[in-house]
């Protein structure tokens, strides 16, 4: 120790020169060691050093992505927090790939031969994953300006669906048959959706009758407003009105329009005032009619002739 105390007071220029040409040459040449491949321009090295900057570079992004996204949700309710946070995730993959790139071009390496070498590989994972990226892109749509929320009833190729969950790349619903069906978030932005609850939580629904000709139409529009009026699903306000439709062919059409709170419920509520409908009619002798056709036949002079023929010729005989 004594020794080395004494090196240092007497000699401080080759103090210097040992830490610059052995310490951090050695330093250096770790740093270096690797694999290389290619010369000149073209050429790839793949080092300690890389890859020590690669995995700082990734702690940092980690680091400051984690910031970002609790600056960026510390305000939020927990559903759209948890929506958030699965729109950020996809978005992370993208920022770690571009933080990969930028990280070995400071390193010196070409990273045009990279791209270039991989750019079929893109291509064709592109095509294969096209579908894949229009749920996920319509996903971040419907999740940030809130299109579809949980809880809304929509039509979807002609089915009536409660949805349930909405995910990056699917939605979830709930049938009226308490079937699950798998949505792609794709279909919501290139199909016409019809919902029945973003207008207001009220929907209007209607039953048609039809009543023979003769019958007292006031009486049964009294009676079809009686039925809805006593039915507890059926909303007061507001409230339920009878349409005389149309002249039809063996019947008078009557249309009951009313408003109820779930139109989700909507078959079972038409149901029961069917029953209603069919049972104060029958009380008060007011006749459904079945469809009825009247059959006329024709016969022509040519038939008519051969007809007569034939009958003349048996008398004969």
């Amino acid at each position: 120790m004594v020794a080395i105390l004494s090196f240092v007071q007497d000699k401080p220029g080759k103090l210097e020169d040992f830490l610059q040409k052995d310490v951090w040459g050695t330093i250096k040449e770790v740093l270096n060691m690797g694999l290389h491949f290619g010369e000149g321009e073209k050429s790839v090295h793949i080092t300690i050093g890389l890859l020590l900057l690669l995995i700082f570079a990734f702690l940092a992004t980690s680091f400051l992505l984690k910031w970002l996204r609790h600056l960026l949700t510390r305000k939020m309710q927990g559903d759209d927090k948890l929506k958030f946070i699965s729109i950020f995730k996809f978005i992370k993959y993208f920022i770690y790939i571009a933080v990969i790139l930028v990280t070995m071009s400071a390193a010196g390496i070409n990273i045009t031969i990279l791209i270039t070498a991989s750019a079929a590989l893109f291509v064709g994972l592109g095509l294969a994953l096209q579908e894949l990226f229009q749920d996920v892109i319509a996903g971040i749509f419907i999740i940030t300006d809130k299109s579809l929320l949980v809880g809304d009833i929509i039509e979807v190729d002609g089915k009536v669906v409660r949805v349930f969950e909405i995910k990056l790349r699917t939605t979830r619903a709930i049938t009226r048959d308490d079937k699950v069906i798998i949505i792609p978030n794709h279909k919501f932005i290139s199909d016409v959706i019809y919902s029945h609850t973003q207008n207001r939580n009220t929907t209007r629904e209607s039953v048609s009758v039809g009543v023979a000709y003769g019958s007292d139409v006031d009486k049964v529009s009294q009676l079809l407003l009686d039925c809805a009026l006593q039915h507890p699903d059926v909303l007061k306000t507001p409230e339920p009105v009878v349409l005389f439709e149309d002249f039809g062919d063996s019947a008078l059409l009557f249309g009951l329009k009313f408003h109820i709170s779930d139109s989700f419920f909507s078959p079972n509520i038409k149901s029961e005032l069917r029953y209603k409908i069919d049972r104060a009619f029958r009380e008060n002798q007011i006749t459904i009619p079945f469809p009825q056709r009247d059959v006329h036949l024709y016969q022509n002079a040519a038939f008519q002739v051969r007809q007569k023929i034939t009958k003349e010729g048996k008398a004969r005989e």
